[in-house]
């Protein structure tokens, strides 16, 4: 591509994912020391074949410098066969979370960079980030790791923009996600932006999780303090999804709630980490998607039962959350999961 080209593509976001990025092969770095929820969750996310229900197959393995017993984080090894050469062709290379003071070794380094050099992507779950760190791929970029560690990888990659109290950053071809669970929202969003929204949502499905949570949501929910113990607004959640085509005011659902607007929005926060406006957005986006991947519906149309209303709106946040327009995702994922 030529610098005009690159600069036509940033330019121009209906362009952006007009190629869905290849995500056919996926190799995991074991390193001495892994956290095995980490790794569990990377492995649940690509490495289980779930062709039968229509998800595509992806190649994986897991890769160590020195194939043979990984120790764990928590005393137990895993045994690991391949080493790291396997992932020189891999379209993704993930590091789950390792110790952050053990700085990754030459030829870990040495592969993570020639990855994110023949255009492939890198992934890091949790502290991986440090690993991503110790290459050199943070520099100049923005990013995340667990917030008790944000602190210290600021220290480390002066030249990062790291946040905090996010659950996932992507930076061009560097994919950092925060603690944990958050691995799995990374994952999720990897396979939303190569195989769209109904395959992600078969995923989420399968491991009982939420399909979509949006990279700048916290990565912590406060404790909810309701006033009663039995307290909750699921059933009110429930309700906004089932209702998305209709004018929903903070007001409207307070009182739904039988709460004050104050307090509803205070409580909102504590449930879901997010405002209401934010969190209703992002579930007529992704019912938006899933209306152009399954339907023949017009964009206008869409805008409707999605409550935005006119395509205009809903090419506004559609292109400010998602990169793209709904007329380019359309091309991009309304053949299904067939490649």
């Amino acid at each position: 591509m030529s610098v005009l080209d690159a600069a036509a593509d940033r330019c121009d976001p209906g362009l952006q994912r007009a190629v869905r990025p290849a995500l056919d092969d996926v190799a995991v770095i074991v390193l001495p020391g892994c956290a095995p929820f980490e790794l569990g969750v990377v492995c649940e996310v690509f490495g289980i074949d779930r062709s039968d229900m229509g998800v595509p197959r992806i190649a994986f393995d897991l890769v160590t410098e020195h194939p043979g017993p990984v120790p764990t984080s928590i005393g137990f090894d895993v045994v690991v066969d391949r080493g790291l050469d396997r992932a020189g062709t891999a379209d993704l290379v993930i590091v789950p979370a390792s110790p952050y003071d053990a700085p990754a070794s030459a030829a870990v380094q040495q592969l993570l960079r020639e990855t994110v050099a023949r255009g492939a992507r890198v992934l890091s779950v949790c502290s991986g980030a440090f690993v991503l760190a110790d290459a050199g791929l943070l520099e100049g970029r923005r990013c995340t790791t667990h917030w008790m560690h944000t602190a210290e990888l600021a220290e480390r990659v002066p030249t990062a923009t790291v946040l905090p109290d996010v659950l996932y950053v992507e930076d061009g071809p560097v994919v950092t996600g925060a603690g944990t669970a958050a691995g799995i929202d990374a994952s999720l969003h990897l396979v939303r932006q190569s195989y769209g929204a109904a395959v992600a949502t078969t995923i989420a499905r399968r491991m009982v999780v939420p399909p979509h949570r949006d990279g700048g949501q916290a990565q912590f929910v406060e404790a909810p303090m309701p006033e009663l113990v039995c307290e909750t607004l699921q059933p009110l959640l429930s309700w906004m999804i089932e209702h998305l085509d209709e004018e929903l005011s903070v007001d409207d659902l307070a009182a739904r709630a039988h709460l004050s607007p104050r307090t509803f929005a205070r409580r909102f926060r504590a449930e879901t980490g997010s405002t209401p406006h934010l969190w209703l957005t992002q579930q007529r986006l992704n019912q938006a998607e899933r209306l152009l991947e399954d339907t023949d519906e017009s964009v206008d149309r869409v805008a409707a039962l999605t409550g935005f209303g006119s395509a205009s709106l809903l090419r506004h946040h559609f292109t400010r959350r998602r990169d793209t327009t709904p007329q380019a995702y359309r091309r991009t994922f309304r053949t299904g999961v067939s490649r």
